[in-house]
C-alpha cells in the first residue's frame, strides 16, 4: 500500500462513557469509510502509528467504515516498549493489565462505543478487532448484542500467563453469546511468548471444551503483531491469509440475512 490515509483525514468526534469503577471517560473517536459493513478497531499499543492506519485502509478497501477509538498515547506514531509502560501505568484504572479474573474497565468504554456505534450508522450489528493489550477485549465484548463478529489478535492479556483477564460471569455470558451467533476468531505466532501458547490452551478449556466456540489459528514464526507491524502484504503470506480469513468471517456475519 503506497499511501496510508492520515488520522487528519477521517471524521473525528468525542465519546463518553462511565465505567464499572464510576470514571466517566472522553475519548476520541476516528472514522473513516462509507461501507455499509462496520468495524470497530482497537489500537494495540499507546499511540496509534501508521500500521494501524495501513490496516485500517484495507479494511475501507474492502467496503467497511472503520471507527477507530483512541484510548491511549499519542496520534501518529506507537510508543516504545518503555513508554508503553509508562503510560498504562498511568491509566492502570482503566487498564487492569494483571488482573486474572476482571477485565479492563475500559472494556465498558468500548461496549458502550460498540452500541452507539450500531444505532449511529443503522446496521445490524459491528465487527469488532482487538490487538495485543486490547486483544482480548474483542473476547470481552462478544457479550454485548450489537457485536456479531470478534477478532482476537495475540491477546497479551493479562501480563501474568495463567489468567484470562475476565470474570466468571463475563466467560458465561460470552459463551452463551458465542452459542447463539457462532464462533469468533483469534489468532497468534506459534513462537510469540507475549501471547504464549498456553494462553490458547487456556482458552480451549475454558471456552472450548464442549463445541468451539472460539476459533484459534496458529501463524508459523515468532512475530507478535499479525495484523499490524509483522504484516506482509504478498498474496500467499500467512499474515495476508490471516487478514483474508478475518474480511471473510466479517463479512459472512455482517452481511444482511
Amino acid at each position: 500500500m503506497s499511501t496510508i490515509t492520515q488520522i487528519d483525514a477521517y471524521q473525528k468526534e468525542e465519546f463518553t462513557s462511565t465505567l464499572r469503577n464510576g470514571k466517566i471517560v472522553t475519548n476520541d473517536v476516528y472514522t473513516q469509510g462509507t461501507g455499509s459493513k462496520v468495524v470497530i478497531l482497537i489500537q494495540e499499543l499507546p499511540g496509534i502509528g501508521q500500521e494501524t492506519l495501513a490496516l485500517a485502509d484495507r479494511f475501507v478497501h474492502e467496503g467497511y467504515t472503520v471507527v477507530l477509538p483512541h484510548l491511549f498515547g499519542k496520534i501518529g506514531k506507537t510508543a516504545t516498549r518503555i513508554n508503553a509502560l509508562k503510560v498504562l501505568f498511568c491509566m492502570r484504572r482503566q487498564f487492569k493489565n494483571l488482573a486474572k479474573n476482571e477485565s479492563s474497565p475500559i472494556v465498558d468504554f468500548l461496549s458502550d462505543l460498540c452500541t452507539a456505534t450500531k444505532e449511529k450508522h443503522q446496521v445490524q450489528g459491528v465487527a469488532v478487532i482487538g490487538m495485543c493489550i486490547t486483544g482480548n477485549f474483542a473476547i470481552s465484548l462478544m457479550a454485548n448484542e450489537a457485536v456479531l463478529a470478534g477478532f482476537a489478535s495475540q491477546p497479551s492479556l493479562p501480563y501474568k500467563k495463567d489468567g484470562l483477564h475476565m470474570s466468571p460471569e463475563e466467560v458465561t455470558t460470552v459463551k452463551n453469546r458465542l452459542d447463539a451467533i457462532g464462533p469468533m476468531h483469534c489468532a497468534r505466532f506459534k513462537g510469540d511468548t507475549t501471547c504464549p501458547a498456553s494462553r490458547f490452551d487456556l482458552y480451549k478449556k475454558t471456552f472450548n471444551s464442549d463445541r468451539e466456540r472460539i476459533i484459534l489459528h496458529e501463524l508459523p514464526g515468532d512475530g507478535h503483531a499479525i495484523l499490524t507491524l509483522d504484516f506482509v502484504d504478498e498474496d500467499g503470506h500467512a499474515t495476508k491469509e490471516a487478514l483474508n480469513d478475518v474480511i471473510t468471517y466479517f463479512d459472512s456475519q455482517l452481511s444482511p440475512n
